[in-house]
């Protein structure tokens, strides 16, 4: 095996449609399935194999997908809802064993595929520590010297020797992760369950794994969070319909992934006023991109502007107008938020008509890179949204290197999300020599 941590080939897993779903079972229950086991696996030789015609329908959630992680990678696994991933980490987590291919694993692992994966409701908070920790090989001891730390991530103190049934979602969700994350395994596999915290439950977390990696622990990390995914992982494995359809650096990865499905060009019409998006006062028609001289354009140079158009429909008078555009980069980063503040109908309220607003985005401003422009129209007084659309069109900035944008000489990569030409000044003084010092008068004097 070498420095490989996961190593996974040809996996496949095939569910039967319609089949029956596993039922709550008491931990009484596990045990004796655990007893079980060697029984159930003697009678599959005598089953009916799956893909005869007795069986029915059947879906394969994962097929012929091969990869291999060193220890101490940090790795992302990204893809649309039923895309495979929660079944690829259950076969790595062997909670679930694959139709066909094998997987193997150096290390002891946590996981956190479910809220609670791993937890027996019946038990308390402490209980369900220790017993995790026994399952991951640890000792007593070793357990206990991160109980306390455990417990204060997780923020549990007071109930820590509640049974876990009586925990809200999020207290599951807090004291499953902080079990996962502090019991030192050499393997940590997350799954999107992160989503279920708050926003502050979900930075802290970022920030355990990203400490995890940092010790040279291996981390698999499944999101819809493009942006966390950018942030903790420097590789990343697409997976499209079961399938592993691109194995590489993250950001490489989550442009795809992003591009899939999308409506990535620089103009969007609609004909169809019926069908256009809207509301009671307002109705959108077009959203395009411009650059110089009016030409629509889906590729812009770092150093010109670029021009944001909306056309809509003003159906009902005497309202006020404020239209929006909202940009993002291909990561899900928010750039840009702009407002109309055209100062002829700013606070004014539009008669019935059709509108056509551009936002000029100066040269030498905005990074390199794919960007993604959403669409929006609300009322002012009250306030109510009429439209909002979503990455509408989009548009990618180049820069030619010519030296004469922000970039400069640099050639090197640069990551930020804007990049501005600024105004640099420099304050020179010669050094001075020998001579001029022993000249100069001391700064002070000692007898």
């Amino acid at each position: 095996m070498g420095d490989r941590a996961i190593y996974a080939e040809g996996l496949s897993k095939r569910y039967r449609i319609g089949s029956q779903q596993s039922s709550y079972t008491t931990l009484r229950d596990r045990i004796a399935a655990a007893l079980q086991a060697p029984l159930r696996q003697a009678g599959k030789l005598l089953r009916v194999p799956a893909d005869s015609p007795e069986v029915g329908q059947s879906h394969w959630a994962l097929r012929d997908v091969s990869f291999e992680i060193k220890h101490g990678e940090v790795v992302g696994i990204i893809g649309r809802n039923g895309a495979g991933k929660s079944t690829l980490l259950k076969i790595v987590s062997q909670i679930s064993e694959p139709t066909e291919g094998y997987v193997q694993t150096v290390g002891r692992m946590g996981s956190l595929l479910e809220v609670g994966t791993g937890f027996h409701p019946e038990l308390t908070g402490r209980e369900n520590v220790y017993l995790n920790g026994a399952i991951l090989g640890m000792k007593r001891t070793e357990i206990k010297s991160k109980f306390d730390e455990i417990v204060t991530f997780a923020e549990v103190e007071k109930f820590i020797d509640t049974p876990v049934k009586h925990y809200s979602s999020g207290m599951y969700l807090r004291l499953a992760f902080a079990v996962a994350a502090h019991l030192e395994p050499e393997i940590l596999i997350v799954d999107e369950v992160l989503a279920v915290g708050d926003a502050r439950f979900q930075r802290r977390c970022l920030d355990k794994m990203h400490d995890v990696s940092r010790e040279g622990r291996t981390v698999l990390f499944v999101s819809h969070n493009m942006s966390a995914v950018s942030r903790l992982c420097n590789r990343t494995i697409l997976l499209d319909g079961g399938l592993l359809s691109l194995d590489g650096p993250t950001q490489e990865v989550v442009s795809r992934y992003l591009s899939i499905g999308r409506a990535t060009g620089v103009i969007r019409e609609w004909t169809d006023s019926m069908k256009a998006p809207g509301g009671e006062i307002a109705r959108l028609h077009a959203v395009r991109i411009r650059v110089q001289e009016q030409q629509i354009a889906d590729a812009v140079d770092i150093r010109q502007p670029v021009g944001l158009e909306m056309e809509y429909e003003v159906l009902s008078p005497g309202y006020i107008i404020l239209a929006f555009f909202n940009v993002f980069t291909d990561t899900g980063i928010h750039v840009l938020e702009l407002v109309d503040l055209d100062p002829e109908w700013r606070r004014r309220t539009r008669p019935a008509g059709r509108y056509a607003v551009t936002a000029w985005i100066p040269g030498n401003f905005l990074a390199e890179g794919l960007l993604l422009v959403s669409a929006g129209v609300t009322t002012l007084g009250p306030s109510v949204l009429q439209f909002n659309e979503h990455e509408v069109v989009s548009f990618r900035v180049f820069d030619s290197l010519d030296g004469d944008s922000a970039r400069g000489d640099w050639a090197g990569t640069m990551t930020s999300v804007v990049r501005p030409l600024l105004q640099w000044t420099t304050q020179f003084s010669p050094a001075t020599t020998t001579s001029d010092c022993h000249s100069m008068p001391r700064a002070n004097s000692y007898n």
